[in-house]
């Protein structure tokens, strides 16, 4: 085990003046090590540092030692120091249990209603090699890191001390601009530099949007089935939650009306909904946005991985068609390029700008400077793009072999989605076949798939798995293709 050097001083109670200070020592030290501050294999402090840092002769600080290494505690090693020991004796460890069982109870803490009302959101994740079909990933081992090595060195060999001293809350200004040109550009979004805040991801953009514009009770209108770290975020800002229902042409805005009658917000994802795949239709994107006009609500339009797109161009973005400020818009590059990035950003009408920028000013202040201007760099270099363009062909691939591997085998069993863009896609279940039964049998075989209704507030209308492709190469695929027609033919007959 390698070597845990202590490389601060160690803090213990000032001796009394009625003790003998090399008991008051030795003590100190055996509780240290029995309560774990000092965990085994870290390096005490030299003696001569602790003598004069306690003001205490060193043959005192010495014998301390000596009696510590006699009973077990500590063990020298000639020319590096004084070490907690590996593995200490088991009468030892049977006095720090029996400390900690003497602790005084604890008395819970009062919590506040936004407190209560949290629940952990933190999407699957896992450090097990990819199987087929992992949902909401990109194929991260495809991701340039060499290059982006390069880009980080680059801007860290000449970085600056202003750069270093932090920045506005709104973000990294080159990158607020990068991003305006590109969404410009490729997304359709009309909007300016300042009206782009750089935000830590599309959590950070979900909770600052609900914290600067809904009361508790307020409702807000929820894609169904929908993605459910928006849900949590609205829960927990005490919104109502109140869910429309999604056909294909995305969002029924009048059917949530007849519902409803009315939403403080609205959150939508247009471009690809999340997790049915469907595109919002020109017609229905044109009436929401005249109703929000007309209504006084707002719209978040989560634009989450619209990049990849596979039969056309990507479908400009709602926000652009929206001549009147009621759209807030929302992307995240961790996403698209990794999710340990954690950069996003939220394009909000000119009005509102100074109100966010204040909410981000007195939180996270703003995200890494140091992350954001690498990232910049990235996409100033055009890395960005042509990492985006490689991506959007290798997932059209391997798409492509899902749906032919599910003509081929899953026919009468699973009918998949034909989505146009995005990571994952929605197959259909006949109504005999329960999709939580199938998600658990698919995943004995070491097969991901998660049924439809862990997305919808109430059970979905029907049974459906949702699969992901983006991250699983072909022969995986296949192998999951497989594996589901085994299983789903096994719960047909029965």
């Amino acid at each position: 085990m390698p070597k845990q050097a202590a490389t601060l001083p160690l803090s213990l109670a000032a001796p009394r003046a009625d003790r003998n200070l090399y008991r008051w020592l030795y003590e100190e030290l055996r509780s240290a090590i029995l309560a774990g501050r000092l965990r085994p294999g870290s390096r005490l402090p030299a003696t001569r540092d602790l003598a004069e840092t306690y003001r205490i002769s060193r043959p005192t600080v010495v014998t301390a030692f000596e009696q510590l290494k006699s009973e077990g505690y500590v063990e020298g090693r000639a020319g590096s120091g004084t070490y907690v020991s590996q593995v200490l004796p088991d009468h030892l460890l049977e006095v720090g249990r029996v400390r900690q069982e003497k602790k005084l109870p604890h008395r819970p803490v009062p919590l506040s209603s936004y407190a209560r009302r949290l629940q952990p959101f933190l999407p699957p994740s896992s450090t097990r090699p990819i199987r087929a079909f992992r949902a909401n990933l990109a194929a991260l081992d495809l991701f340039p890191t060499t290059l982006w090595a390069q880009v980080a060195a680059r801007r860290l060999r000449r970085v600056s001390t202003h750069l270093l001293a932090g920045g506005e809350a709104l973000g990294y200004r080159p990158l607020r601009e990068a991003v305006a040109e590109y969404l410009n550009t490729s997304r359709g979004v009309k909007c300016s530099a300042e009206q782009v805040l750089i935000v830590s991801g599309a959590q950070e953009a979900l909770d600052r949007t609900a914290r600067v514009l809904l009361n508790p009770g307020e409702p807000v209108w929820m894609e169904e089935p929908g993605y459910p770290g928006a849900a949590v975020v609205f829960h927990a800002a005490g919104a109502k939650i109140c869910p429309v229902p999604v056909d294909e042409e995305g969002l029924d805005w009048e059917r949530g009306l007849r519902r409803h009658s009315r939403a403080r917000l609205v959150y939508v994802t247009p471009a690809h909904q999340f997790p049915l795949g469907v595109t919002m239709s020109l017609r229905r994107r044109l009436a929401l946005l005249e109703w929000a006009r007309r209504s006084g609500t707002l719209i978040f339009e989560d634009d989450y991985d619209s990049e990849y797109r596979y039969s056309a161009r990507p479908i400009p973005a709602l926000q652009g068609l929206d001549p009147s400020g009621v759209v807030i818009f929302a992307g995240s590059f961790s996403a698209v390029l990794f999710p340990a990035l954690r950069l996003g950003y939220l394009v909000v009408p000119a009005e509102m700008v100074d109100v966010f920028a204040a909410a981000e000013s007195v939180s996270t202040h703003h995200p890494p400077l140091l992350e954001q201007a690498v990232l910049c760099d990235f996409i100033s270099e055009g890395h960005f793009a042509r990492h985006i363009r490689r991506m959007r062909e290798l997932y059209a691939e391997r798409l492509a072999v899902l749906l032919d591997g599910a003509r081929e085998k899953l026919s009468g069993l699973l009918e998949i989605s034909h989505v146009e863009a995005g990571l994952e896609t929605v197959g259909w279940l006949q109504d005999s076949i329960s999709e939580e039964r199938a998600a658990r049998a698919a995943a004995e075989r070491d097969v991901e798939v998660a049924p439809l209704s862990r997305y919808a507030s109430g059970r979905a209308r029907k049974n459906a798995l949702v699969l992901g492709f983006a991250a699983v190469d072909a022969k995986e695929i296949r192998r999951g293709v497989g594996e589901l027609a085994t299983i789903l033919e096994a719960m047909r007959r029965t």
